[in-house]
């Protein structure tokens, strides 16, 4: 895979500080493996491109085509796949780094068997490209600024093979040094960090929180969180989930609900939380059971109370993959 950035890439930096970190290669970290990087000198300037190993679908699109299914990750694969995410954070944290961005479009699973296949059996799975001439609607020859033609990304439609396969960590562009923190994070608005709302600052431990939103999404195929716009309805999904709002929030709390246009009144203490009682209905197999802790740990309020990867991994037995 290549990609085109500005000649001075943040990630190409953020991996090699990765790879100096790493002894046995970043993909045995769980992280893409950088393969090459260069600059590229064409009409529009210089392009920083880098070049990654073979990588198969993101796991929002193999989560997506499961929900669509009414199906489910068989239970082997959401222990593999979340001891594999946990592992890879654990090393990012133990490089002073914070990875900042992730998502299910930010982790892919490795595509192992079908980089060892011809051409002709890879686009069997792929499809082969389709391609259109680009033309502009006035009939005016293209200028050397445009390409001469599109090419459709692949869909991985006929691909089934990610319980075979590892996970890899990607995108580095928004990473920083533990230390460091950026003015702002980008974040999916179903993925807020409510530190980031609630307070003027962040660290490295954002990572732990949207890693507990990962492994409920490996589990239940969906987010457990919808963002609508409204940064109240967000943390009313939020509170109850694991555990009450911290009392330090609370005055921000009221400000909130009071301006809202909605009408937000929480649901009585049932002595569980909603991740518990969603344990309960949805989660039969025993050995997913550990993951309860897991995601209650990692999606406490306060970052302080969060559980470190290696405190997760210790609660999983940390599974060999």
């Amino acid at each position: 895979m290549m990609t085109a950035n500005s000649l001075i890439s943040r990630e190409l930096q953020n991996l090699k500080i990765l790879e100096r970190q790493s002894r046995g290669g970043l993909s045995s970290n769980y992280i893409v493996q950088l393969l090459d990087a260069f600059t590229h000198k064409g009409p529009n300037g210089a392009h920083q491109c880098l070049v990654f190993e073979l990588l198969g679908p993101s796991v929002n699109k193999v989560l997506s085509d499961y929900h669509e299914a009414h199906d489910k990750l068989y239970p082997e694969t959401v222990l593999r796949i979340s001891t594999q995410l946990l592992k890879a954070i654990k090393f990012v944290h133990s490089a002073g780094m914070c990875h900042g961005d992730i998502s299910g479009r930010n982790i892919a699973f490795s595509c192992t068997h079908l980089s060892k296949q011809t051409e002709e059996q890879l686009f069997d799975v792929l499809g082969f490209p389709e391609i259109e001439p680009l033309k502009r609607i006035d009939g005016i020859p293209l200028g050397n600024e445009l390409p001469a033609q599109l090419i459709k990304a692949a869909e991985w439609t006929e691909w089934i093979d990610e319980d075979d396969e590892d996970i890899r960590l990607l995108d580095f562009g928004e990473s920083f040094y533990q230390g460091q923190e950026p003015q702002k994070l980008a974040q999916p608005g179903s993925l807020r960090v409510p530190e980031t709302i609630f307070t003027d600052s962040f660290d490295y431990r954002v990572d732990l929180w949207r890693t507990g939103c990962m492994i409920y999404s490996f589990l239940f195929t969906t987010w457990p969180f919808w963002y609508l716009g409204e940064d109240e309805v967000l943390i009313y999904q939020m509170i109850g989930f694991v555990e009450r709002l911290p009392a330090e929030w609370e005055s921000k709390w009221e400000s909130m609900m009071m301006s809202s246009s909605h009408n937000l009144e929480l649901e009585e203490d049932y002595g569980t939380s909603k991740l518990e009682r969603k344990f309960a209905g949805s989660v039969p197999d025993p050995t997913l059971k550990p993951l309860l802790h897991v995601i209650q740990g990692l999606m406490r309020f306060l970052p302080s109370s969060r559980l470190t990867t290696e405190e997760a991994l210790d609660l999983l037995g940390n599974i060999e993959d």
